[in-house]
């Protein structure tokens, strides 16, 4: 039970930052953990990446353990996210 409500917390924060930033958050994953909340995805700038973390700070006490979103720039960036 405790698990199923956690991973309806994780997509509902998955779904706000979607909203806030207009999809700017490409594959984004909410992932709530027992110490915290850590982000991941890719986008294309690292305002998109400051802002996501923002959003889930204002919505949660949780702290942010890390935020794994990936910034790519145009040229290095495909339909499945970056390229090495």
């Amino acid at each position: 039970m405790i698990q199923k409500n956690v991973t309806t917390f994780a997509e509902s924060l998955e779904s706000l930052v979607q909203r806030r930033l207009f999809g700017r958050i490409h594959d984004l994953r909410v992932e709530c953990q027992i110490k915290g909340v850590v982000l991941r995805g890719w986008t294309r700038t690292y305002y998109a990446k400051q802002m996501a973390q923002h959003v889930v700070m204002d919505e949660t006490d949780w702290p942010i353990l890390a935020n794994e979103i990936e910034v790519c720039s145009d040229s290095k960036t495909t339909f499945s996210g970056c390229q090495e």
